[in-house]
């Protein structure tokens, strides 16, 4: 899953953003590093905490990657299993969203049934945060669909 790890992080990063001191993302929640909300002890971000290094934030992205949206993406999307770059796509996605979003989504459900235009309308479906359209959200959606069967 080398491939698909590289794609996550590169689509993360550029998506994301650097940040070293945590800042509230535009859902209203602590964050730090490159979106990072729980810290890898499993504690939540809070305003409070101390600044990362850039090193930290990418050890942190990678870690929580690896640890939960990749293998929630192998195991909610099993059709896709030697797809590494739809993998590192949607690892993306559930890095944004959540696995429990992801999981009872239509856009899992296309994906499995392999119905792939139905998919990349989907995909773009998820751009609103508090009820907003995000242009950053359309664009990181575009993105992910890129790497979507066709």
């Amino acid at each position: 899953m080398k491939r698909a790890l590289e794609i996550a992080m590169a689509l993360c990063k550029r998506f994301e953003g650097l940040r070293l001191k945590p800042y509230y993302c535009p859902a209203g929640v602590a964050t730090i590093g490159y979106g990072t909300v729980f810290k890898p002890d499993g504690s939540k971000v809070t305003m409070q905490d101390k600044p990362i290094t850039a090193k930290q934030a990418e050890d942190w992205l990678s870690s929580h990657l690896q640890r939960d949206c990749l293998p929630a993406a192998v195991r909610y999307t099993p059709s896709l299993i030697n797809n590494e770059q739809a993998i590192g796509a949607l690892a993306d996605f559930i890095y944004n969203l959540g696995a429990s979003r992801y999981k009872t989504s239509t856009l899992r459900r296309r994906l499995n049934n392999q119905e792939w235009d139905e998919a990349h309308h989907e995909i773009r479906r998820w751009v609103r945060a508090n009820g907003r359209i995000l242009k950053g959200l359309q664009l990181r959606r575009e993105a992910e669909a890129e790497y979507l069967p066709e």
